[in-house]
């Protein structure tokens, strides 16, 4: 596991030198049972951020942790490690969530979240947005005085801004996070070393890109291995944000990057700063299009075939990534191309990869669109007839505006008889309650995402079956 904090000095001496941060980990939250506990440095070129790797714990239990530097000591974080790789747990509690525009809604979803108790949060992107806060404010919930990030300074500020709020520091205090990032965290639909309004491989894009990869990772509970160098001329160039999670015999995990190797949008000029949405587009269906890049395809195809040869020791395989997986075909004929519908030929890969392997069960995760999606994910995207050979749930975001109608959402259901569930303009989580024989997800909504003390309610609740693909109402 890894343990992250980082230090807000306050005098500016102190800020241009490293401190020697003291950690504990114990059994028991008052640390009368300290079980390891050492010392790690905070260095002012890593934004005086501190990550942890921890070794040697028990499985399957919880612990509690905390850091002091001088006499500050840090709040008290609760973390669990999974089970051992043979063992078969009874259950699993996954929370997952995404999107969380600070102006758009307060994070009252992180409170509810966190009173639901998951064993594991995974967040499935735009952890932050890079954007100013607009002129017009009557419609929004709070606002702030951040410019429009470009730079390391702009991006740690809007990092610290988020992790003010007080919801979101309970839910990281509560269990584990896994996560990946989607585009906001640098800039939005930006793809691989393409920004939006300018020439690919800009050295002004990729300096942005390098200080936003930089403040990602000096912010989130991320291995030193994910470096693969701050390295190069530009800075940092790349961050290995896929991996794996196991979860004894219950759970693998498979959290993806939909970034860093996609290739840009087709048919939208990388100067053109339009809306990602075209009609008519043949190169859509260009076959060496991708969303996650090659090796990343492979390892994934690598990681789905090893859950199939080994059904025993893989229960539920679960594809997390960032955005919705099945296709929304719209009756305007209108296609979404920052979307997995902008990329037909990968998803048509990723389907033949789970058809050919055919893991046990197989479920996706997914976020980006702020809207709650419900789908049967069939073999053949294109064919209603085809069988359904995974589930799917993408769930909307913590904060985000969804951007539409439920008028336009329901066309979408109508033209589209894999999807059983699409809901717009609710904030919210999901919950995935896992156990050997069933999958459950509760979709949990805010009564009104405009409040801090807001309420929470249950949309509505799916199961799947061990054996069985494709969700039903419960």
């Amino acid at each position: 596991m890894v343990l992250w904090t980082r230090l807000l000095l306050l005098d500016p001496a102190q800020m241009q030198v490293a401190h020697t941060v003291r950690w504990e980990v114990a059994h028991d939250a008052g640390f009368a049972q300290i079980v390891q506990k050492g010392q790690a440095s905070a260095l002012p070129a890593l934004g005086h951020s501190v990550h942890v790797e921890l070794q040697g714990l028990q499985p399957a239990r919880w612990y509690h942790y905390r850091f002091m530097l001088g006499d500050a000591v840090s709040a008290t974080g609760r973390t669990r490690t999974a089970p051992a790789a043979g063992d078969m747990p009874g259950a699993l509690r996954v929370a997952f969530a995404s999107c969380q525009r600070w102006e758009h809604g307060h994070y009252a979803a992180w409170r509810h979240l966190a009173a639901d108790q998951p064993d594991l949060v995974l967040f499935l992107g735009d952890y932050i947005y890079e954007y100013g806060t607009p002129k017009t404010t009557t419609d929004l919930a709070r606002t702030h005085s951040l410019r429009h990030a470009t730079t390391l300074a702009d991006y740690r500020d809007r990092y610290a801004l988020h992790k003010s709020d007080p919801a979101l520091q309970l839910a990281h205090a509560t269990c584990p996070w896994a996560v990946t990032w989607d585009d906001h965290e640098v800039q939005n639909d930006y793809a691989a070393e393409a920004g939006r309004g300018e020439s690919p491989g800009s050295a002004a894009f990729l300096a942005q890109r390098s200080a936003a990869w930089q403040a990602f990772y000096e912010n989130m509970p991320l291995r030193t291995t994910s470096l693969r160098g701050p390295a190069s001329a530009t800075g940092w160039d790349t961050l290995q944000i896929y991996r794996r999670l196991r979860w004894g015999r219950l759970a693998h995990v498979h959290l993806l990057d939909s970034r860093q190797y996609r290739s840009w949008q087709a048919c939208r000029a990388p100067e053109s700063t339009s809306a990602g949405a075209v009609r008519n587009c043949t190169d859509l269906a260009a076959p060496t299009r991708t969303l996650l890049g090659t090796a990343q395809e492979q390892w994934l195809d690598t990681g789905l075939a090893a859950d199939a040869a080994a059904q025993d020791t893989t229960r539920w395989s679960v594809i997390a990534q960032q955005t919705l997986f099945s296709p929304r075909h719209y009756p305007s004929g209108t296609v979404s191309t920052d979307s997995w519908d902008g990329y037909p030929a990968a998803r048509a890969r990723l389907l033949q990869s789970v058809t050919r392997h055919a893991p046990r069960n197989t479920v996706l995760l997914g976020g980006d669109i702020h809207q709650n999606y419900v789908c049967r994910v069939q073999a053949n995207a294109d064919r209603p007839d085809s069988p359904a050979i995974a589930s799917e749930f993408c769930g909307t975001s913590i904060s985000s505006r969804s951007g539409t109608t439920q008028d336009k959402v329901d066309a979408v259901v109508r033209h589209n008889p894999h999807v059983l569930l699409a809901r717009c303009d609710l904030r919210g989580y999901g919950l995935a309650d896992i156990t050997p024989r069933q999958w459950t997800t509760t979709l949990r909504v805010l009564d009104d995402p405009m409040r801090a003390d807001s309420g929470a309610s249950t949309l509505a609740r799916f199961v799947v079956q061990d054996g069985r693909p494709g969700p039903v109402f419960a």
